[in-house]
């Protein structure tokens, strides 16, 4: 038998007595550390840190009625893409949450399939509010048609939002969004600086505010550098294959030296393209793409791609969500973070 005793977990009793308080202020520092003075603050926080105590958050539900959960909405997996951002975007979440003092509740996205329809795409949202299972959601989705965020402002529900309310330009929700263009002309003008005359664009097809955001970072910046964009614009949807078809066409007909791509999926296109002809990325071909993708990493040179601060993202939408259920005043004008380019051997 072992002569060790099992070590128990530290109550609010021995932070009490670390801290020279008493057990009421220890509360009052977890619960409302507005009353009291900051340097018995930073002393029931010592006393928190170094014995590792962790309010129980069961009694914390009981006496606020807050269950501390935060709902996000995940949408099935698109397969044949290159798209595993939102992997990355989550783990950052649930960090940025945990510090926070707040877990996150994953919920179906509905169907996945092309006939999904907005009551499929709100009803995860509608499961929950019933059910009082969640404090507040992030909504991810903020393309044009989306019924989710109006849905929530209209029931009043607390969320805050990855991205801008493109199709409402009177929303007042809290938002943060990466800036697309900013990310794109960054990119433009790293294969500029690298001498290509002709860069092409691959873009969306269809009416997504965020690939014309992306498109405009790529005008943007061929203006700024007096190179023509004329017959070097396609837009595709978002897949390898037809990245590898419109590649294969723009090389055939207008002969560019560069493709900037709206995302690795279509990027990866690009690159297939190249295989099939015996041409190497970077040398005979520059390509960048948006999202630096674990796939940008791997394939084979590198591929030079547009790095979302996801972990920011992650930060500052907690923050905005602490700053709403606390109803502190938020000014509608939104987070916008600036992008950074991670260079590989494909430019």
């Amino acid at each position: 038998m072992s002569d060790h005793t099992p070590q128990l977990p530290p109550t609010l009793a021995d932070v009490a007595e670390r801290a020279g308080v008493s057990r009421q202020t220890v509360s009052n520092a977890i619960n409302n550390p507005d009353l009291l003075r900051p340097e018995t603050l930073v002393r029931v926080q010592e006393a928190i840190r170094d014995l590792g105590y962790l309010p129980n958050r069961a009694a914390r539900h009981l006496r606020t009625r807050a269950s501390y959960l935060v709902g996000l909405r995940m949408s099935a997996a698109q397969e044949f893409t290159a798209n595993a951002a939102m992997d990355r975007f989550v783990h950052a979440l649930v960090e940025a949450s945990r510090e926070a003092g707040y877990h996150v509740l994953l919920f179906s996205g509905g169907p996945g399939k092309p006939e999904t329809t907005p009551a499929d795409l709100v009803r995860g949202y509608d499961d929950l509010l019933r059910s009082t299972t969640v404090d507040a959601f992030i909504v991810t989705d903020t393309y044009l048609g989306n019924p989710q965020t109006r849905w929530l402002s209209e029931r009043r529900a607390p969320f805050v939002a990855f991205g801008r309310p493109w199709a409402d330009p009177d929303a007042t929700h809290p938002w943060v969004d990466v800036d697309g263009a900013a990310g794109v002309a960054l990119a433009t003008e790293h294969l500029i600086e690298r001498g290509h005359e002709r860069i092409a664009w691959l873009g969306w097809s269809g009416t997504s505010f965020i690939g014309a955001d992306r498109r405009c970072g790529w005008e943007r910046a061929m203006a700024a550098a007096g190179r023509s964009t004329d017959g070097l614009a396609v837009s595709v949807a978002d897949s390898v294959e037809a990245g590898r078809d419109a590649s294969a066409g723009l090389l055939d007909t207008v002969h560019p030296t560069g493709f900037v791509c709206a995302s690795d999926t279509l990027a990866v296109g690009v690159l297939h393209t190249l295989a099939d002809r015996g041409l190497r990325p970077g040398r005979d071909i520059a390509v960048v793409g948006f999202d630096d993708s674990q796939v940008a990493q791997v394939v084979p040179y590198g591929l030079t791609s547009v790095r979302q601060p996801l972990e920011q993202v992650a930060v500052a939408l907690v923050r905005a969500l602490e700053a709403l259920l606390a109803r502190e005043p938020y000014d509608a004008q939104g987070v916008l973070l600036a992008p950074t380019l991670a260079v590989r051997g494909s430019s």
